[in-house]
């Protein structure tokens, strides 16, 4: 669905408004991706078709968050055409597997453990080397690295972009622990950077250090260092998840979210229902970072807009209209999750089973972290799907770039 939107007095007072010195581009596409793990193969799947059905097209302002900065950054890195991008980063995810996101093995797994338990009975006294995370990700690094920036350093295909004109600005966004605010690191040329209670930006040359932790999951994923202080998940304090590219000058927008919209005819049971496992709850508060804020933004600025038109002097107000289409799966990704539960390493199913994943339909925590091959080509398959269905609706939406 595409919903007309706009800047309001609300996102001004968030951090969405517009930055004073920005002179937005009418016609300026932005691309937004949300994160949720390994349901970020279905914006892949999206993309795909986008590319087959408009091969010219380009996002000169691209942001992201979490897995979604892993999807962001890598078309941004790629000097290619969409195709040859888009096709690139469908060779990296189903190429991938859960043992190169984190360490599955049971010595790894068990040797983790023991510390968090170490941590928890020792009343604060560091009787070993504390644990950082629930999983070691060095592997997403190596494999991030290897794709992105070979040695070390800064994306240079981003750099490259930006000369050439074909990218304005580039945004990831992470959590600081330190502050608690939500930072966006911004690549880009003539930036103006913003700064809004809880949120700030920043200029900077981006690397793989901002997408790793952009990817932290709170408690699961080791928290990145990026300067002096610690950063996690870009969607824990990123309550406006539109802002970064509304700041960045974009005035139309592809969004892409990973959370099914759900069936609005559905009934809720009268049925008896057991107590909901823990898998149930981790999956509901990882939602909660991943998703519901982008909703929640995205209805927020129609309302204000609907305002807006029929404001008598609009053009009084400073304020201007911004394109959004939404994009949402068409299926539930993480029922799907379910389907592929048996491909996961034994040890690292074993876990899973012992929070509950098996006691539920929706298996939130299991579609984030279902990084296997059979789930991957699924979603994939499913977002291309979703954009050849939509595709008359999408070109209209895109007529005014592509003319």
């Amino acid at each position: 669905m595409a919903d007309v939107l706009a800047h309001s007095p609300l996102h001004n007072s968030s951090g969405t408004g517009q930055t004073p010195g920005v002179n937005p581009d009418p016609v300026k596409l932005a691309l937004v991706l949300a994160g949720g793990g390994a349901r970020a193969a279905y914006q892949v799947g999206f993309l795909r078709s986008l590319a087959k059905s408009f091969p010219e097209l380009e996002f000169p302002i691209m942001t992201g968050v979490s897995a979604g900065a892993i999807n962001v950054a890598h078309l941004a890195n790629n000097c290619g055409t969409l195709p040859v991008a888009v096709e690139e980063l469908t060779d990296l995810w189903e190429s991938i597997t859960i043992d190169q996101v984190f360490r599955t093995d049971l010595p790894a797994l068990v040797f983790t453990m023991l510390r968090w338990a170490m941590r928890l009975v020792s009343g604060g006294v560091n009787l070993s080397t504390p644990a950082h995370g629930l999983v070691d990700t060095d592997p997403l690094r190596a494999v991030l690295e290897k794709a992105l920036a070979p040695g070390g350093g800064p994306l240079s295909g981003i750099g490259n972009k930006l000369r050439s004109g074909h990218l304005s600005a580039v945004g990831i966004t992470t959590t600081n622990y330190t502050t608690g605010q939500s930072n966006s690191w911004v690549q880009g040329e003539h930036l103006n950077m913003w700064e809004r209670p809880g949120r700030r930006s920043f200029s900077t040359e981006l690397t793989v250090d901002h997408i790793m932790a952009s990817c932290a999951l709170p408690l699961f994923f080791p928290a990145g260092k990026i300067g002096h202080d610690w950063h996690g998940d870009g969607g824990v304090r990123l309550t406006a998840p539109l802002s970064p590219a509304l700041h960045l000058g974009a005035r139309r927008m592809i969004a892409i979210s990973t959370q099914y919209a759900g069936d609005p005819s559905a009934r809720i049971s009268n049925e008896p229902r057991a107590y909901p496992p823990p898998a149930t709850i981790i999956g509901l508060l990882l939602d909660s970072i991943f998703l519901d804020m982008l909703d929640y933004d995205a209805l927020s600025i129609e309302r204000v807009n609907s305002l807006l038109a029929s404001h008598p002097s609009a053009h009084e107000t400073g304020l201007h209209p911004v394109d959004l289409l939404l994009i949402r799966p068409s299926m539930d990704l993480s029922v799907i999750a379910n389907e592929f539960e048996s491909e996961l390493p034994r040890t690292f199913r074993f876990a899973t089973r012992g929070l509950g994943t098996r006691e539920t339909r929706r298996a939130d925590m299991l579609a984030t972290l279902m990084f296997q091959p059979g789930y991957i080509r699924r979603l994939i398959a499913l977002g291309e799907a979703d954009g050849d269905r939509r595709h008359d609706e999408i070109a209209r939406f895109l007529a005014p770039v592509l003319t």
